[in-house]
């Protein structure tokens, strides 16, 4: 790829990003970076969906980066995850292999594309306890008195997004904000998407899958790791329903239903996530997910000589 040093692949949950991302790195020289706020958490195999066994394709073990590096317990954010990303690029680079970023978490994706240096400004929860009471009115009101250096980037789109200016803001009026040099990404991006009901039949059977493959086992022996029901939340959702149906407030089938609706809903967002991101600016060819991976990989491939010709 001549014009491009990154490959992303983007889709919502059962889209089927993984396989396509290997089978792309089988013929690219390529390593897998993964984008998954969820998977680079250990012994969360089954409930995250790592499927370890789909980076071994055709008798060929295809690197991957990102994935089991930090225990159950211990936090993880975007900007970890950027530098984490970054480390991971370089030293694929250096090899000489194409560094491809495959993954559903867009948040963790498009703060790549961004690029905002301000991602590395932490979290002040007392400050937002205090904003989030505050209408949005009020807090533009409040974000217009800082001064316009610290607010020239601010966005006002959203409540939420106004308090994470002002966050910044404070945090810029009593801080130096260091500024880390990046490599320059030149990224191609593909996203897969699906119809809704075939989102929705693939979801359910993937659920029905890992069910019987062990989740509920695997929750358990999280818990007697030490992992706490409110850190069960924080992890997502085959974590959180199963964790409540091992407590007594789910029976399974209870369990079956409200975690496959709930996952449906899930992915119905990352939708709308890619499509924000898309009127930000970033381009994004999509393909058809219900198509065979080795035709989606041949759709790619074609994009991708276009693109460098």
């Amino acid at each position: 790829m001549t014009n491009h040093n990154l490959l992303i692949i983007l889709g919502a949950t059962a889209s089927g990003k993984t396989n396509l991302a290997v089978q792309v790195a089988d013929t690219l020289n390529g390593e897998v970076i993964s984008a998954d706020s969820r998977q680079v958490f250990k012994r969360m195999d089954i409930g995250t969906g790592k499927d370890l066994q789909s980076y071994n394709f055709e008798g060929k073990k295809i690197p991957y980066h990102l994935i089991d590096i930090l225990e159950p317990g211990d936090q993880y954010n975007v900007d970890a995850f950027k530098n984490d990303f970054y480390q991971a690029f370089e030293t694929i680079e250096s090899r000489g292999n194409l560094p491809i970023l495959c993954g559903g978490t867009g948040m963790y994706i498009h703060s790549l594309l961004q690029n905002s240096k301000y991602t590395a400004i932490p979290s002040n929860i007392a400050l937002r306890e205090t904003l989030n009471v505050l209408e949005k009115d009020e807090l533009i009101l409040m974000l217009n008195n800082y001064p316009s250096e610290v607010i020239e980037h601010a966005d006002q789109s959203s409540k939420k997004r106004l308090i994470r200016a002002i966050e910044i803001a404070e945090f810029l009026m009593h801080n130096e904000l260091e500024i880390v040099d990046r490599p320059i990404l030149k990224p191609i991006i593909f996203g897969l998407k699906n119809q809704i009901e075939l989102t929705r039949s693939r979801i359910i059977k993937r659920l029905d899958d890992r069910l019987k493959s062990g989740m509920i086992a695997e929750v358990e022996d999280l818990i007697k790791s030490g992992v706490t029901e409110d850190q069960f939340i924080f992890y997502g959702l085959e974590y959180k329903f199963v964790s409540q149906h091992l407590l007594g407030f789910l029976s399974f089938e209870a369990l079956k239903e409200k975690l496959g609706i709930a996952i449906c809903q899930y992915a119905k967002r990352q939708n709308t996530f890619f499509r924000k991101m898309e009127k930000d600016g970033v381009l994004v060819n999509w393909l058809d997910a219900s198509n065979s991976t080795n035709h989606l990989k041949h759709q790619l491939f074609q994009i991708v000589l276009e693109k460098d010709n």
